[in-house]
This record gives C-alpha cells, structure tokens and sequence, in this order.
C-alpha cells in the first residue's frame, strides 16, 4: 500500500462541509481485499480492538487495504477524544487507487492520525507489535497541545452557535470572528476593543488601586516597596498580616497573601520579585477570594476560589495526597483543562511550614492543610459558582472597577467574607482587575453550574441578529467566470460598498490590485475576508482550489454558475467527466446560506440540475425567456432574467425590471453571446444581493470590457482599420463562443492566433482548432512559454492535426514564441480585416498589442 498526495481540506469540499484530510491510496492486487490477507484480520483487530465493523466502498465488494486506513485513521482520532465522524474511501477509474478522506478537528492531528494508520496496518501486515496506548496518548498530547485552550474555545462556540465564523489566525489564542470591515478579533478572552492602555494599568498594581480609590471603590491598603528591608518596614506600618505581589503580573503568579512572620516574608519576596523588580506590600483582608468577571457593563459570573489543600486520611504523607488529588482527570498541566495539578514548590513548602507541616508530613484525619493562600485556578486552587448570590452593590463595584480601568471583558478579584452582602459592611475590598481573565472557572467549576460566559463576550462583540459577515458572492463554471466576478464587483461599489474581488488575474481591494497570478483559490480569498477595508467579496471559485483545498467559507449568499458545457481540464486529479466537473463545481451551490440565492444557467442541463442542491433560493437565466425550464420557473413566481426585444429582463412573479442591452457596452448592443450570458448572470447576483436598479444599471452601463478592467476577456483593438480581438479563451466551449461572436461581426478576413495548453487532453486540444477551422481563413499556430508536461512541439502537433480537413482554412503556419506570432499576424492585416488572438500571457500580450496599436 502506497499513500500519496497528502492534503487537508480547510472548508467545505467535494466530499462534504467539514474539514477533512484527502489520500491516494494505491493498493497490490492482494491488498485489494483483506481476505486474500492470510490472518490479517485478526493481528489488526488484536492490535486495535476498537476499530469496529470496516465497511468497503460499495456494499458487495471486498474490503482493501484502502478502507482498513480510513477506518483506523478516524478510530485512532475518535479514541483519542477527537470529535470527529465523517470519512470515505472512493474508488478512482484507476485500478488499485482509491481517494481515501478522514474528517480532523485539528489539522495535524489528522495528519498524525494517517501517519499511525499506516504503522497500524503495517504492524498488522508483518505481525510486529503496535503500541495502541502510545498511539493514543501521543494523539491526546497534540490535540491538546494546539487546540483552543478552554476560555477561547468557549468563546469560538459561542460564535459558531449564532453562525458567526471563525477564523484561528495564530498557533495560538488570536482568533478572528466575521469578515472583511464587519470582523472582530480576539486574544483568549481579550478582545480587539481592550486598549493597551487599559491592560497596562491593570498589570501595574499600583496605579490600578489609585484608580479604583478615586472610583469609590473599596481597596487594600498598601504601598511598592524597593527591597526585603523595605518590604518589612512596610509591614510594621500595616501592623497585620500582609499580601505580597509582583507590581506587574498576571494569573496570580508570586503572590503570597497571609503572610505574618519575617521568615515568610522573604519567600513571599524572593517569589514575587521572580515575576517583577518591583514589590507591591499590602494589608491582609480576611476572608474569601472571590472572582467577578464583568463584560461590557454587566456582572456575568461570578466564583469562589479556594486555595490548593488537602485533607489529611491519617495515614498518607502530604506529598500522597497532593499526588492523589492530581489523580483527578479535570487537573493538567496549564490550562488545558478545568482544574491545575496542585505544586509543591517553594511557597507551598513554606505555607505548609507555617502550619507545622513539611511535604513528608502525615497530617491528622479530617485535617485540611493548605498549600498556598493563593486561591488561583492556576496554582491548583478550585472554584465555586456563586454568580446568583452577588449583592447588587457588589456587582456595582465591579462594573465599577472594569469601567474605571477601561476594560470591556475583565475580571475583578475580591476578597471579603460573602458576596451576599456590600464590601463596605464587612471590610471586603477589590484586591486586582485583570485583562484577558481565565474564564475556566466560570464555565467549569469545580462545584455548581457552569454560566455561559463565552456567550457574553460574544453578545457584547455584536449586537442581536449581527453574523459578523459581509455578502460574499461566488463564481465559478467552465468559461464567462473572470468577466462576470469583475462586473459583479464593479456593480457592488458602484453602488458605494468597498469590494475585495479575487480572479484569475488577481487580488483586488476597493480596485486596487494588491496581489497578481492566478488568485481563484480559497488562500486568496481568505486573504480578502480578512482584510478589514472590504464591504463585500466577490469570488472567482475554480476547480483546483476546491480538490486542493476546500472553499474558502463556510458559506455563500450567492453562488453563480456560468456553465459547464463540454468541460475542462478534464482527466486531471480523477475529473474525467463533464458530470464529475459538474459535480466539483455544485459545491459552492450546496453551500449557499438559507436566505441566499444560486444564480445558474437554465439552458446547461449539467449547471440547471444543480438547483436541487441549492440550500436557498434559485434564479434562472438564459436569453431564451421560452425555454421550458425558464417557464416554469416563472409561472411559479421565481426569479428568472432573459432577453426580450434588445432588454435584459428581470422578472419575480408580478414583478418585472429591464435593462436595455444597448446600454451594456460589454454585449456590444447585444451581438457578444457569452458576454450576454455573464451580464444576465452579474444581473442576478446583484439582484440577489439588493442592489438598487438604478444603481444596478449605472453598473452595467460603465463597465466597458476594456484591457483594463476585464484583461483578456474580448478586448476590442482597432488596428490600421482592422478589427483586433484578444481573448484568453482556451478551451473548446470558448471557441465555439468567440466564433459566434466574430461571425457577428463584418469582416473582409478572418485571422487567427492560437497555442494550446499542454495540461488539456488531447482531444481537446484538436478540436479547439477544428472548431476555428471552420471559421477562419488564416491560422497562425504558436508555442507558448509553459508547455505543461508536454514535450516540445506535441502541442503544435495536436493543433495542426485538427485543422485536417478544414472548410474554411486555407493557411496554416507555425511560429515558436507569443509575441513573435502576433506581429506577424498584425503585420499581415489589411483594412476591413478581423484577427483573433488567443493569448497566454495576458498582461504581457495585452501591453505588447496596445504598444503596436498606439505605433500604428
């Protein structure tokens, strides 16, 4: 068994909408059922007992090797605590290959997870030992290494939960919610609205507790203190017990409260000075640690800490007991996990000494003995929900407190004796304010119920009913995509919006180009819905991107599909059929919003078919308003656009909207079929999208088709009284296209400069000229720069070939190199003559013929 072509899919795909990781598996003769596989079964199933009933592709056939990986590549995640259900094995028209996709929660995860399949299925094969346990432990310490810890995870489900989407933008916490000028950002529970100014005060003690005091806010007495000295002269001023803190910290790192002798004093300072040079000295306030996490303006969960400790069972030392609580599955290390494994360091040891105790002590039964006073989840300390008991006065004091700060998400520590009543009545007071808080102990306590603070953030980040999204509208089909996601967009802004446009040719953003080559994949648009200028997106959607990747969002508002027609690229990644084509390029169809629309061509029974996939609504188009399934359509109140007497005409029920062709410079008063076509379609997508008529035909009406802002697409040139036309057509739908569109056009004679891309079949390649044979006097054949796998001159070859038997043809030469072979053919015209340039190099060619037709 061979496994090849790794690749994970980030976004919906061909498969399904969830991420998934895609194999080639190519498979012996004997691999291609495991029966043939003496005693394979039961070494497989000894080793992985937890794999299950193994399916094979099609109920009936043998079970290969192919479907034993998918199997145990999802049992392998699925044991490990990964939430994942979807895989699929296909079989290719290959002999012995097969597609094999297994969902992942995390991408690596799912790539380790293949990589243990295969030692799994190895083991199996060879009878050698496959250690389950580690496999499995090895898979849980990654997931858990570079998944969303839990205060960010909540907020992210929070935001799936209302359809806002997400995106992780680091390895780490920084996630951005919603698209283009409507995103959020956020860093753990601190979001893009958290000043920096606001957290530096929070993490300077000092300053933070001048604040609250000037707020009316309750607060310990205290002062920074330079040194050991300084810090017990400090203490004989507060004449009690003391807290000692680093200055600038967070998490409750160095602080040690309940400090009462010289001797703890200094490990209360050696440990604080760890985290800062500056020491902060203040009075010990007795009674509870309480944390308030407030968000916007409101009080949202409240918890009691307790400090680490243990009770004593008359017989295990302290260190036994630490170890046995540690025991307890919710404690990991950091915080991964609801609870922190409790430590014996420094402090503890010094805490437990104060109370008569060393680690290797056996406490009395029933004894609670503490290891630090620092009530921290992060120091191995628990929590309780107290958030129903709060007193509205303390609730106040720490909005207060969060205000005064400038903290719209921050957690208020308090200590005073219960929250049931206000801080000034029992001496209780704020003790810090903290950025970014842990929200673990208030979605997992470690006693009472969980609150839904995530769901808070995420309110006060958007207002009821705001997804975060901007409409983002998708093209893709066989030909017309480039020129119809650029009048779309220009559409958009004309009506005011900023648009972030992807296509063949490039990034764009509010019409500035800001990246160049072939931008139709998912990277360049999640490029776009990250950048914070862009009110709309318009995507060119193309078949590479989709097997490669996946699509770029989780959803569309409008999916538009020019055609399918004869197909392309066809025979390339296990694409062989113009039905396998149509189905890769429904996926954008199947993943329209509910309240979006699929703009489709009614007169491609391939593209047509596609409507029964569609999520949301359909609007149909084609110019011929008779076509029956424009008819019905219609006479069912739907949304349909067609040709009438020189109008484009947009009709739903009652309703109907024109636009007269002689107004849409693209379809030269009408006579350019194809470009008709993908002004009929930019008609629905705008429609769909509520743009204004008005504005909608302003759009039509300035968009020229020019080299400039359509490049490639039927740019017209007048040459010396010759007509020049320069097209990126290179597929045999483009050319029956661009035929029907230059018949329309008087000529004297008809040239033609054509390559051919050596990625197509050859089929292909031949009957592009055959098509053109038929309509063109002269054919000027050309080399272009890339051949694409094929061998020097076998492009031409195919070309050449056919062109055998040509109506219309009657020369026929063969030039090496783009350029050369257009000034031969502008060379060669003469007044009232038409010539056809098939360019590759678009921006190159377009500015090499707009250089001689400014010479001439």
């Amino acid at each position: 068994m061979e496994v090849s072509r790794i690749r994970a899919l980030r976004g919906p795909n061909l498969w399904n909408r969830r991420t998934a990781i895609e194999a080639i598996v190519t498979c012996s003769d004997d691999e291609y059922a495991i029966d043939r596989m003496a005693g394979f079964e039961p070494r497989l199933r000894e080793r992985f007992p937890e794999i299950g009933h193994i399916l094979p592709v099609e109920l009936g056939q043998p079970v290969s090797l192919a479907d034993v990986l998918e199997f145990a590549a999802l049992g392998l995640q699925a044991q490990a605590g990964c939430p994942v259900t979807f895989s699929r094995t296909a079989r290719t028209l290959t002999p012995g290959v097969f597609q094999v996709v297994v969902e992942y929660s995390e991408e690596a995860v799912g790539r380790q997870a293949f990589e243990l399949a295969e030692a799994l299925i190895e083991a199996a094969r060879n009878d050698t030992p496959f250690d389950l346990a580690d496999a499995l432990h090895r898979l849980r310490e990654l997931d858990e290494d570079i998944r969303l810890g839990p205060s960010t995870g909540a907020i992210v489900n929070a935001a799936v939960a209302r359809g806002i989407p997400f995106r992780r933008m680091t390895s780490g916490s920084m996630v951005q919610f919603g698209w283009g000028s409507r995103q959020r950002r956020i860093q753990a529970a601190e979001t893009d609205r958290t000043s920096a100014i606001s957290e530096s005060i929070a993490q300077d003690k000092e300053l933070t507790k001048t604040l609250l005091l000037a707020a009316g806010v309750p607060v310990p007495h205290g002062r920074p203190v330079s040194d050991i000295n300084d810090a017990w002269e400090a203490m004989q001023e507060i004449g009690g017990p003391v807290v000692v803190k680093p200055r600038d910290g967070n998490q409750g790192k160095g602080v040690t409260v309940n400090v009462v002798t010289r001797e703890h004093l200094e490990v209360a300072y050696a440990a604080a000075f760890e985290i800062s040079d500056e020491v902060l000295i203040e009075s010990y306030i007795p009674g509870s640690d309480f944390r308030l996490l407030v968000v916007g303006n409101h009080l949202v969960a409240a918890a009691r800490r307790d400090p680490p400790h243990v009770i004593g069972d008359g017989t295990s030392t302290i260190r036994q007991l630490v170890d046995m609580v540690n025991l307890d599955p919710r404690r990991g290390e950091g915080h991964a996990t609801s609870l922190t494994k409790m430590r014996l360091d420094d402090i503890a040891i010094a805490r437990l000494a104060m109370q008569g105790f060393d680690p290797e002590s056996v406490p009395p039964k029933g004894a609670r003995v503490v290891l630090r006073n620092n009530a921290n989840l992060s120091t191995g300390g628990t929590a309780t929900d107290v958030t129903d008991e709060v007193h509205p006065e303390v609730a106040a004091r720490a909005v207060a407190a969060a205000q005064m700060i400038g903290l719209d998400v921050c957690g208020v520590d308090v200590v005073c004796e219960t929250v049931l009543k206000p801080l000034e009545e029992q001496g209780g007071g704020v003790v810090e304010v903290n950025a970014a808080p842990g929200l673990r102990m208030h979605l997992s306590p470690s006693f009472g119920k969980g609150r839904a603070v995530g769901e808070a953030i995420v309110s006060n980040m958007f207002a009821d009913g705001d997804d975060g999204r901007i409409p983002v509208v998708a093209v893709t089909g066989t030909n017309g995509k480039t020129t119809t996601v650029r009048l779309i967009a220009h559409i958009i802004a004309t009506s005011g919006k900023r648009v972030g446009m992807t296509n063949t040719d490039g990034v764009y953003i509010n019409g500035r180009r800001t990246d160049t080559g072939d931008c139709s994949g998912p990277r360049s648009a999640r490029n776009v819905l990250m950048h914070p200028d862009v009110d709309a997106a318009v995507f060119e959607t193309a078949r590479g991107g989709v097997l490669r990747e996946g699509l770029a969002f989780d959803r569309c508002k409008v999916a538009v599909v020019t055609n399918i027609g004869l197909g392309d690229h066809l025979g390339l990644n296990f694409i062989t059929t113009v039905e396998d084509l149509a189905v890769l390029k429904r996926v954008i169809v199947q993943n329209v919003a509910p309240d979006g629309v699929a703009v489709l061509n009614a007169s491609d029974p391939n593209v047509a078919a596609m409507a029964d996939n569609c999520p949301g609504s359909v609007t149909f188009f084609t110019a011929d308003r008779h076509h029956p399934l424009m008819a019905t359509h219609r006479a069912q109140g739907r949304r349909v656009v067609y040709v009438q007497d020189g109008d484009i005409v947009a009709c739903e029920g009652n309703t109907t909207f024109r636009v007269p062709l002689s107004g849409v410079p693209l379809t030269r008063g009408g006579t350019i079929g194809f470009q008709v076509d993908n002004a009929m379609a930019a008609v629905g997508a705008a429609w769909a999208l509520g743009v204004d008529w008005d504005v909608m035909r302003a759009g039509l009406a300035t968009f020229m088709g020019h080299a400039d802002n359509a490049p490639g697409r039927f740019n017209v040139f007048d040459y010396r009284g010759a007509t020049v036309i320069a097209d990126y057509g290179h597929n045999p739908d483009a050319m029956l296209a661009l035929v029907q569109a230059v018949e329309a056009m008087p000529a004297t004679r008809r040239s033609v400069v054509i390559s051919g891309a050596g990625d197509r079949r050859d089929e292909d390649i031949r009957q592009q000229t055959q098509i053109l044979g038929r309509a063109f006097d002269d054919v000027i054949l050309y080399q272009d720069q890339c051949q694409r796998g094929r061998a020097d001159g076998e492009v031409l070859a195919l070309l050449r070939e056919g062109l055998e038997g040509a109506t219309r043809t009657s020369a026929v030469d063969e030039i090496h190199g783009e350029f050369v072979a257009i000034d031969t053919a502008l060379d060669r015209l003469k007044t009232g003559d038409l010539c056809l340039v098939l360019i590759d190099q678009v921006e190159e060619a377009l500015s090499h013929i707009r250089t001689r037709v400014a010479a001439g």
